[in-house]
């Protein structure tokens, strides 16, 4: 079977490498790819928005299974195009991809599927949401999240009522993320620990994946704003099995019953001293959950991806290494906010080639034969080991000898579980 895969970051780099395992598959393709995915795949230069020279390609090629990484496709309805010519892909439609694209209906749908949520108020309308904000307690903490996509960018913590107002002004008033940012949500601020369990469904079949632990905020410490990533490891010592059967049963199957969906769910929970709560729900694979995940998955990735499209999920199971998974991400000096890109990338060979240590790629493309950054998120460097404490030495070990100008990574991913067995 050939396997397109749509998408150029990390994400997109650690499903070609699985499916490019499967000895189920002929050749995987990634549009448009990266420098990483070209070398277990082969890159296409077609963008992820470019939906009829995509389907052009795949009925080409001949194409046996598609699979989408990223979310700004499927909100925009590639799955909707692509089964309309008859071609098989893993995905929600742009229907269900709304639990993604609106985090107003994804509220919405959770509170009337009985899904455990915090509390939010929707406003579509500035002063509206001010003055809502001015009848409420000083020093209450709220989060402040666009309603459309903002690239995982759009939400705001704020630890009381001056900064939550701060924080409408930032969305609605000066469009710092343009138009997600026409309606809010103003949420309950939930505390906890924070926990990305995804699932993979079809019709009424749950079946969930590895749980990880991401790390969201660029600096050590959990300092500084928020970022689509900064690391994660799985598994996660804190989440039971017993956890996760009660999100299969009170998170994925509530909304599953209430909307036809088909690909990755991926409830971002908080695990509250009064139980577990969704955050959000992102409908495609995490990033960087998903490089952390997929190296303890001893499945066939393609196996678990046809079965959901095939509509018989119920019939396998996603089996898993006990061995821990790290995963570090290095960005670029100044990300989240402005950064340079085209800076030349050194150590990458010398990081690969250690043992139980996988570099995916996130934002680099190939210049003169040499991999430069192209991204704020760079690399993914992913490790395993029989403890925590060896997979964070791994990993590290490996990004020691990566080197470009204004690298910046966060030293603390995974340190609160480096004592676990």
């Amino acid at each position: 079977m050939k396997v397109l895969v749509i998408g150029s970051g990390g994400r997109e780099h650690a499903l070609v490498w699985k499916l490019a395992c499967s000895p189920r598959v002929e050749t995987v393709y990634c549009a448009p790819g990266n420098a990483g995915t070209a070398l277990q795949g082969v890159n296409v230069p077609i963008g992820v928005g470019e939906f009829d020279r995509l389907v052009e390609f795949a009925v080409r090629e001949d194409i046996g299974l598609n699979v989408v990484g990223p979310e700004v496709p499927l909100i925009d309805g590639i799955v909707d195009r692509f089964r309309e010519k008859g071609l098989r892909i893993f995905g929600p439609t742009a229907a269900a991809a709304r639990l993604e694209g609106s985090k107003i209906f994804a509220k919405e749908a959770m509170v009337s599927a009985g899904v455990p949520t915090g509390a939010f108020h929707p406003f579509d309308d500035a002063r509206r949401a001010l003055a809502w904000l001015r009848e409420q307690p000083a020093d209450h903490p709220w989060v402040v999240k666009a309603d459309g996509n903002a690239l995982g960018k759009g939400v705001l913590m704020c630890d009381n009522r001056a900064e939550a107002m701060a924080a409408v002004e930032r969305v609605m008033v000066e469009r710092e993320f343009g138009a997600a940012g026409d309606r809010v949500s103003i949420e309950e601020r939930l505390f906890g620990s924070e926990v990305s369990l995804l699932a993979i469904c079809s019709g009424q079949d749950v079946l969930p994946l590895a749980p990880a632990q991401d790390y969201k905020r660029v600096g050590d410490g959990d300092n500084g704003p928020n970022t689509g990533g900064m690391g994660c490891y799985s598994p996660v010592p804190s989440f039971p099995p017993a956890l996760v059967e009660f999100c299969r049963e009170k998170v994925f199957a509530p909304i599953l019953r209430s909307l036809e969906f088909t690909g990755v769910l991926y409830a971002g929970l908080m695990i509250t001293d009064r139980g577990p709560k969704v955050l959000e729900f992102n409908v495609r694979f995490g990033d960087p959950e998903t490089q952390v995940m997929l190296p303890r998955l001893e499945s066939d990735l393609l196996d678990l991806l046809e079965a959901a499209v095939d509509g018989c999920l119920g019939s396998v199971q996603a089996q898993w290494t006990p061995r821990k998974a790290v995963t570090v991400v290095l960005a670029s000096g100044g990300y989240p906010g402005d950064y340079v890109k085209g800076l030349p990338i050194t150590g990458l060979r010398k990081a690969s080639e250690l043992p139980d240590v996988i570099v995916f790629h996130a934002g680099t493309k190939v210049a003169d034969d040499h991999a430069v950054t192209n991204g704020g998120r760079v690399l993914n460097v992913t490790a395993l080991g029989d403890t925590f404490a060896d997979a964070i030495d791994r990993a590290y070990g490996a990004i020691h000898r990566i080197c470009w100008d204004g690298m910046q990574y966060r030293k603390d991913i995974a340190a609160r579980v480096r004592s676990e067995p």
